[in-house]
């Protein structure tokens, strides 16, 4: 695998990281994906929810969590209570509904400083990908493996990537702040 395939690939794997991280700030309305960080203690270990029930959102406000064996019900319950999110749900034996709770302007605007910073460390990622490619090529340089010309214009492939992926984790950031930030 050459330098600026091996960039590219690092670069996008950082993306994809900030995709899944953005999917797990809540929103104000029901999405399952909110739940996809909660872990559930479950046949001696501990397991992702989705692998011990089947979460859904009935309507904007409300979230389903139908297990799949009906004696981890007060697992999963408690896995959601301590999950940090902030979510009260409430279990009737077969089933766990959890409401979703408007969310305050104040909130919206520390889920959007969280959101900031996630990109942030996306972007710092994509850097250390391109620093990590521009030394390669140093490398190659130095030991004349590839002469100036080529070095020089691999330089500017790796920059080109990198401009091309902190645009895109600019992009995902501001449809997901729209998204957060509407009421």
């Amino acid at each position: 695998m050459d330098v600026v395939d091996e960039a590219r690939s690092r670069m996008e794997d950082s993306v994809t990281a900030i995709q899944r991280e953005f999917r797990a700030v809540r929103t104000g309305k029901a999405v399952p994906s909110i739940l996809d960080t909660v872990r559930v203690s479950a046949y001696g270990g501990v397991m992702p929810l989705n692998q011990v029930a089947t979460v859904s959102a009935p309507d904007p406000s409300l979230l389903v969590i139908q297990p799949f064996d009906r004696s981890l019900i007060s697992d999963i319950e408690k896995a959601v209570l301590t999950s940090g999110l902030g979510l009260n749900p409430s279990n009737d034996g077969n089933l766990i509904r959890v409401p979703i709770p408007p969310l305050s302007e104040e909130r919206r605007k520390e889920y959007v400083r969280l959101l900031h910073r996630m990109a942030e460390e996306g972007r710092v990622s994509v850097r250390q990908a391109r620093q990590a490619a521009k030394d390669r090529i140093r490398e190659q340089l130095r030991s004349h493996e590839t002469g100036e010309d080529e070095a020089h214009r691999l330089m500017g492939t790796v920059q080109k990537l990198t401009d091309e992926y902190c645009g895109r984790i600019n992009s995902l950031l501001a449809v997901k702040e729209k998204e957060v930030m509407a009421i």
